[in-house]
């Protein structure tokens, strides 16, 4: 049974106590869709570790090789391999279907960023075999779809999801998910990776500091720190002890050198990079003011996300930061203006890593149905694009 199942990791004992001593119901039977969580004096939330998650996936692939493949794409400086994820019903064919990348913990502590995605990978696989179930047993079939709404007025929402989706989202869509992007960031709880740095250029001959910002070492409009260095902040980004330290080059660091390499060597329609916090869902451009060529694409797909999950979409005049004092470097600007993918960055939850068990569970079953939606959408947008 995988730890996402129940409350988390390390409860299972004091659930089977609790439900034991009050009797008041029975756990028997109960697939992973209606199972109801346990909050009171649960302790907190224990996330995926790496070496767990690595385990996982193995485990995983062994028994649904049929849609699930497992490759590393990378590895990071203290050795550890950045898996990467795929989803299909012919896992060994590069398809002409629309791709899909998911991206999680370009920042290490940002743990819900990969939570929510190894939660999507299982509940994928368990249920891609699966024809459409009362999963609430009331009687009706697929009635409450993960939505975030209670659809069928019962008072539960999203206890009823259609296997259907999970079906055809395989079947129709190859699905590319890395959930740690910096796993060295993830086992040392760190922003950054830790990598060593050798002065902010990589010119010293000693190490100076340790780690780089992942998300700013993209290489899109890199020069701009130089053309307007006080308006982007670039002492912030450019000092190898700063938090934000975009690095000595673009793509300098060994995690974002295997996105790019896989990007460019994939066809990828759609990407969604999950980090943590804030509850808002932003897209190209947040550099300038000049809008994206495909704003009009962009806001459909984000209000139709915002519409699940309920978070804020960052457009127009309202954005988070004014676009001249806005962020460079990162995976979004970088996908869309080199390879004119549409891409997007989730900021989840209202804390880093909220340690409520319910909290985690809640968000990790809700954005199982903001990436279905996404894998839905990637069916029509390349001819959107061209109609524009």
């Amino acid at each position: 049974m995988s730890k996402l199942t129940l409350t988390m990791k390390g409860t299972i004992c004091m659930a089977v106590c609790l439900f034991l001593s009050t009797t008041a119901f029975s756990v028997l039977g109960v697939s992973q869709s209606d199972l109801q969580y346990i909050s009171v004096n649960a302790a907190p939330y224990e996330y995926f570790t790496y070496s767990e998650m690595t385990d996982l996936f193995h485990d995983l692939k062994e028994n649904h090789s049929d849609i699930m493949s497992l490759i590393s794409i990378g590895r990071t400086y203290e050795g550890r391999d950045i898996w990467m994820v795929k989803l299909s019903d012919n896992i060994d064919e590069d398809e002409d279907e629309p791709g899909v990348l998911l991206m999680g913990a370009h920042h290490g502590n940002e743990k819900p960023s990969f939570e929510v995605l190894i939660f999507f990978i299982q509940h994928m696989v368990e249920n891609y075999g699966k024809e459409n179930i009362d999963d609430d047993r009331d009687g009706q079939i697929s009635e409450d779809p993960i939505d975030g709404i209670d659809n069928d007025g019962d008072g539960l929402v999203d206890e009823d999801p259609s296997e259907n989706r999970v079906r055809n989202a395989i079947d129709n869509t190859q699905i590319f998910l890395i959930p740690m992007v910096n796993p060295d960031g993830v086992e040392a709880n760190s922003r950054k990776n830790c990598a060593p740095n050798y002065g902010s250029f990589g010119l010293r001959k000693r190490i100076t500091s340790y780690g780089v910002n992942l998300n700013r070492n993209y290489g899109y409009d890199w020069h701009l720190y130089c053309v307007f260095p006080m308006k982007y902040h670039f002492l912030l980004n450019a000092l190898d002890f700063s938090f934000n330290y975009r690095g000595s080059d673009p793509f300098s660091e060994n995690e974002t050198r295997a996105i790019k390499n896989f990007v460019m060597s994939h066809n990828i329609s759609i990407s969604l990079s999950y980090h943590s916090y804030s509850e808002i869902i932003f897209y190209p451009w947040m550099h300038t003011s000049k809008p994206a060529p495909d704003e009009d694409i962009f806001i459909s797909i984000g209000e139709n996300m915002s519409q699940i999950n309920k978070y804020r979409l960052i457009t127009g005049g309202n954005y988070i930061i004014p676009r001249y004092w806005g962020t460079l470097g990162t995976s979004e600007n970088w996908l869309y203006g080199e390879r004119g993918i549409l891409s997007f960055t989730m900021e989840l939850c209202k804390e880093f890593a909220p340690s409520d068990p319910d909290i985690v569970h809640d968000v990790c079953l809700l954005h199982v149905g903001v990436n279905l939606y996404i894998c839905e959408r990637s069916s029509t947008v390349e001819e959107e694009m061209l109609a524009i």
